[in-house]
């Protein structure tokens, strides 16, 4: 339904605090393939160099470090993720609403058209019946 000129969808942009849009942001950069493959060739970087140690080894096998790193950016992004899919579900629920009211107003217009047609072909055979009538009088009455 559309409030002050602003679509459900419209609206519920509005009502997002900075979070929610930053969190939406996030998720989207972090379900995105531009992330796993930057993440792959920094992940087989990583354990390039640590392995061939051509700088020196900060983090040697099995990497530890690279183990902590992944660990911090999971508990971050779990739920980040988690709020994202909240509103997402939240977002659909709106839609889905919307979209029911949309259906019975659409459900309603046609039954109403459908009784209006109905209306009109009853008319139709009435006055088809009545010219029929009028064709049989008038013939009874010239045939006599």
């Amino acid at each position: 339904m559309i409030k002050n000129g602003k679509t459900w969808h419209e609206q519920h942009k509005a009502g997002c605090t900075p979070g929610d849009r930053l969190a939406d942001r996030l998720t989207k950069v972090l379900g995105s393939w531009t992330f796993i493959l930057i993440q792959t060739v920094m992940i087989l970087t990583w354990i390039g160099l640590n392995l061939l140690a051509y700088f020196s080894r900060w983090d040697p096998y099995p990497f530890i470090l690279l183990n902590l790193l992944f660990s911090v950016q999971s508990a971050y992004a779990a739920p980040i993720i988690m709020m994202a899919q909240n509103r997402q579900g939240e977002r659909d629920r709106v839609q889905a609403s919307e979209d029911y009211r949309t259906n019975l107003e659409a459900k309603m217009e046609i039954e109403a058209l459908a009784i209006r047609l109905s209306r009109i072909e009853t008319e139709k055979l009435e006055k088809i019946i009545t010219i029929l009538q009028n064709m049989e009088t008038n013939r009874d009455h010239q045939g006599a």
